[in-house]
């Protein structure tokens, strides 16, 4: 295991989110616009989803592309059932649904930081890796509902399941991703170097400033902490830990690269905090939001930023 980890810990992207995070502990009137941070949640989305099209149409659809296709599927179904047996045991039916499929799903800030991350250190990961954050996001959704269906009537009245589904994949910033993904596609290498400029030389710095305010966020985030029982915090740091155990394994079985085992890893061990909670609002009102967002975000986004990309990227290097 190398000093990756420590090395994490100078990295401008990250010293800016603990930035925030201190800025907005310590109260400060500290705060980007919404118009700004809209902007750039939407230009990571579009920057990775472009990338991740990019090399795909360099590589095609290999074998190693495929395999790491059904892994991620496979995980995303997997987690959220695994969760939900050990949830159900201490939390009420709606909610053990909402965060298990919460963290059945993934976080793309996670990934666009991880990406970075492997990136930087030398081990490009496939476009593919992209290809498999879209897909777990689709099983997650069914999740949300499929596990909460037989503790209720639900889905809801006027809502059924293939109108919620609907909505979770009309959602701006999946649609974003997806539609970035197969213009880079499409675009190729002329493509890559038409945007080049935009999405490749400005990509570090516009991540460290959306990550600033993404520490103010998340330090608001955990001032609600003290209304999730213990039970819970552990949780969201324990089920992020037990996907990543389950994705080196499944990984490592498969032959992966260090980058693709450490994205795959990395996605396993986030949880979603956009197009999840978005949908459990929807298909799932008794579940309390201050739980699985709070979770998600306040507990497990800040983990792995810090300590989590590098940690299991150091073992990925041993492993693979």
């Amino acid at each position: 295991m190398d000093l990756s980890m420590l090395s994490n810990l100078t990295d401008p992207v990250i010293l800016f989110f603990v930035l925030g995070l201190l800025a907005g502990t310590l109260r400060s009137n500290l705060e980007v616009p919404p118009a700004v941070t809209k902007f750039l949640s939407l230009y990571l989305l579009m920057s990775i989803g472009f990338k991740g099209g990019e090399a795909l149409a360099a590589t095609g659809i290999t074998s190693t592309a495929l395999t790491v296709m059904g892994l991620a599927v496979l995980l995303s179904v997997v987690i959220p059932v695994v969760g939900y047996r050990v949830l159900r045991r201490r939390v009420a039916p709606f909610d053990a649904a909402a965060i298990a499929a919460t963290y059945g799903s993934v976080s793309a800030v996670t990934f666009v930081a991880a990406t970075q991350f492997v990136t930087s250190r030398g081990d490009e990961p496939g476009g593919y890796m992209t290809v498999a954050l879209v897909m777990m996001e689709t099983p997650a959704v069914i999740m949300a509902v499929l596990l909460a269906t037989p503790t209720s009537d639900l889905p809801p009245a006027g809502a059924s399941v293939g109108s919620i589904l609907r909505g979770a994949f009309t959602e701006g910033t999946f649609l974003l991703l997806v539609g970035s993904l197969v213009i880079g596609v499409a675009s190729g290498s002329s493509g890559a170097e038409t945007m080049a400029p935009l999405l490749h030389d400005l990509f570090k710095g516009l991540l460290a400033f959306f990550l600033l305010d993404m520490g103010l966020v998340v330090a608001r985030q955990l001032r609600e902490v003290k209304g999730v029982p213990p039970f819970l915090i552990g949780f969201a740091v324990v089920m992020p830990l037990l996907g990543a155990t389950l994705a080196l394994a499944l990984g490592v079985l498969a032959g992966l690269s260090v980058g693709d085992l450490t994205l795959l890893t990395v996605l396993a061990a986030s949880g979603s905090y956009i197009v999840v909670p978005a949908v459990a609002r929807h298909a799932i009102p008794e579940a309390l939001p201050s739980r699985y967002l709070t979770m998600s975000l306040g507990i497990t986004f800040p983990f792995n930023i810090v300590l989590g990309i590098p940690l299991y990227h150091a073992i990925a290097g041993v492993l693979a």
